[in-house]
């Protein structure tokens, strides 16, 4: 089911997170905005200039805003923390498996600055562990949406839903395909290609690399599925066991290591409900490096559509040997 733009225009998902942010700060009183030292860059400042009053910068301190949202909850608010991926999730671990996860505290961890697109900041703050970090984490839910329209859709959904969230978004402007108006159902993904010899089960910026892979290859009469797995945590598990029946190939693709993140919810799901061979597009257990374009570290690292479009052909081709 096609329910997305072929031509789109290119957004920053941040900028998603801070229209959402604004839009929901209109109504409910109770949002708060802790901010860790890079309001500008995450765009937090938005929210900042427009309810002064609701936001609190803690500095570079980002234990202490883990521990500052989940007293905020406690006192009935709904604190959404941000700062770049590695910063929300590396540093304050302790803080979020005890105060807020274990705690079942109603915080929302929003990081900007993930994956590998960061660019010129270099591998100390490229995050591909944090989806894991935070999937191991009891009563955590983990998004990764796919672009600016999603982000927004999103962030809106983990801030009236009460309980843990962990919202995973970039720096770089990205293509925005998505339609506004379709429905975003967390925990259930979108299926965006239908397939029947393989399917690409995708998470944030891949998922678009995903429908290019995609349609290169049904020129050459391959019939490759795409599926956004936006929702890592709760994952559907329907969808991916529907697919793996379906095309009995699936190729997980993501930015991000490829042991702990989408590639392992997948694969864990697939060992119980219906073993079937797999593959994976992902960060190969190592960490990034500096680059002026994103675009650059994606292709050295093969994560882009040709990496995919690649990975599909040499596994089609041992299924035909």
């Amino acid at each position: 089911m096609k329910y997305f733009s072929e031509n789109p225009e290119m957004k920053e998902t941040r900028q998603g997170f801070a229209d959402a942010l604004l839009e929901v700060g209109k109504t409910n009183k109770n949002l708060v905005v802790l901010g860790g030292d890079v309001t500008g860059s995450v765009k937090t400042n938005l929210f900042r200039d427009a309810y002064p009053d609701r936001f609190i910068s803690v500095g570079v301190a980002e234990q202490d805003m883990i521990g500052t949202a989940a007293g905020l909850a406690l006192a009935g608010k709904i604190p959404v923390a941000s700062t770049y991926g590695e910063f929300a999730t590396g540093r304050p671990f302790d803080q979020i498996r005890q105060s807020v996860a274990y705690s079942e505290m109603n915080v929302k961890i929003c990081a900007s600055h993930c994956g590998i697109t960061v660019g010129p900041d270099g591998a100390t703050h490229q995050s591909f562990e944090d989806v894991g970090i935070m999937r191991i984490l009891p009563h955590m839910n983990v998004i990764t949406p796919c672009d600016y329209n999603q982000t927004y859709k999103a962030v809106k959904l983990a801030i009236e839903t009460v309980g843990p969230f962990y919202v995973r978004f970039y720096r770089e402007k990205s293509p925005n395909f998505t339609d506004m108006n379709a429905p975003f159902e967390f925990g259930k993904a979108d299926t965006l290609i239908d397939g029947s010899d393989v399917t690409l089960i995708a998470s944030g910026l891949l998922v678009w690399e995903a429908i290019a892979a995609s349609e290169r290859l049904s020129k050459e009469g391959i019939s490759a599925g795409v599926v956004n797995m936006h929702t890592i945590k709760p994952i559907d598990k329907q969808t991916i066991v529907k697919c793996a029946k379906k095309t009995g190939l699936i190729i997980t693709c993501e930015d991000h290591q490829w042991t702990c993140g989408l590639f392992g919810a997948v694969a864990e799901v697939l060992a119980i409900e219906c073993p079937t061979k797999m593959d994976f597009i992902a960060i190969n257990d190592t960490f990034g490096e500096s680059a002026v374009f994103a675009g650059d570290l994606m292709r050295k690292y093969e994560i882009d559509s040709e990496a995919i479009y690649n990975k599909v052909k040499k596994n089609l081709s041992k299924t035909k040997k």
